[in-house]
């Protein structure tokens, strides 16, 4: 969810720590597609509701993202919508420790995009991205992994449309 303030920001959750995967982690608003649900769209805006309380009616889907395969084999569709300020949440506290917003402008900066790598004890090597940011209160969220690849995704298709566009 892109919301549209004046400098605009994405919106982000903390998953709660007892949750069976992921815990703890940013992620997106979003989840599963249940068969009641008509589209990819569809399953965002309920997903969106059930996690953190966004009302539809205060969300235009602009469209979709290129699917993103996770490397254990999730297989996920990044809805954009662009949200109207004024809206109320509600976090689900079963699933949802914390809700906030990011600057877009940092999030779109490649420069804030981290390159990682865990190295496991057998010798193993897993690279991600990482976006750590840091709230005006002082307190951190660490932007990882799937979340932070699909922004950084994002971050060069804006960049590579606004070349293609100014040709």
């Amino acid at each position: 969810p892109l919301v549209m303030r004046p400098e605009p920001t994405l919106l982000l959750t903390r998953r709660t720590a007892h949750m069976s995967t992921h815990s703890g982690q940013v992620a997106f608003p979003g989840g599963k597609v249940d068969e009641t649900d008509a589209s990819h769209e569809a399953a965002a805006l309920r997903e969106a509701q059930e996690e953190v309380g966004l009302d539809p009616h205060w969300v235009h889907i602009a469209g979709a993202l290129p699917t993103y395969t996770t490397g254990t084999a999730f297989i996920v569709t990044p809805v954009v919508g662009l949200v109207r300020p004024g809206f109320d949440l509600t976090p689900n506290p079963q699933e949802v420790a914390d809700v906030f917003e990011v600057p877009l402008a940092f999030l779109m900066d490649p420069d804030n995009h981290q390159r990682r790598v865990y190295r496991w004890d057998d010798g193993a090597e897993r690279s991600f991205f990482a976006m750590p940011w840091a709230r005006d209160d002082g307190r951190e969220h660490f932007i990882w992994g799937v979340t932070a690849a699909i922004i950084a995704n994002l971050s060069r298709r804006i960049a590579w449309e606004g070349l293609t566009d100014a040709a």
